[in-house]
């Protein structure tokens, strides 16, 4: 994968997630909610340095809101954590790179 932050839409969701080899971390934000645009920035650091561990990808809750309620998200950002197709990890809201890195540490293993 090209380091950097994916971008996922409902009709690419699945082929994505299910398809990685790597672990995901899916952020599902929305553009009117400051955390989302706190936690961007991390994101992106974390995809550069940990590409080659995990894939990172953003979705957009207000586009896709059938996967919002898939998920039962009810607050934004939600990160959600996926390995072989399944959700091991929820995360609610925007953290610092170091928390969110030991949040991960058993995945980026």
């Amino acid at each position: 994968m090209a380091e950097g932050v994916g971008v996922l839409v409902a009709g690419t969701f699945d082929e994505e997630v299910r398809g990685s080899e790597l672990p995901v971390l899916v952020d599902v934000w929305t553009e009117w909610c400051p955390p989302c645009k706190a936690i961007a920035p991390v994101l992106e650091a974390i995809a550069a340095e940990h590409g080659d561990r995990l894939r990172v990808y953003k979705l957009n809750g207000d586009d896709s809101p059938e996967l919002v309620s898939r998920f039962g998200i009810m607050s934004f950002p939600t990160l959600l954590v996926f390995r072989d197709g399944d959700v091991v990890k929820r995360l609610v809201g925007a953290r610092s790179k170091k928390h969110l890195l030991e949040e991960l540490d058993g995945v980026l293993r």
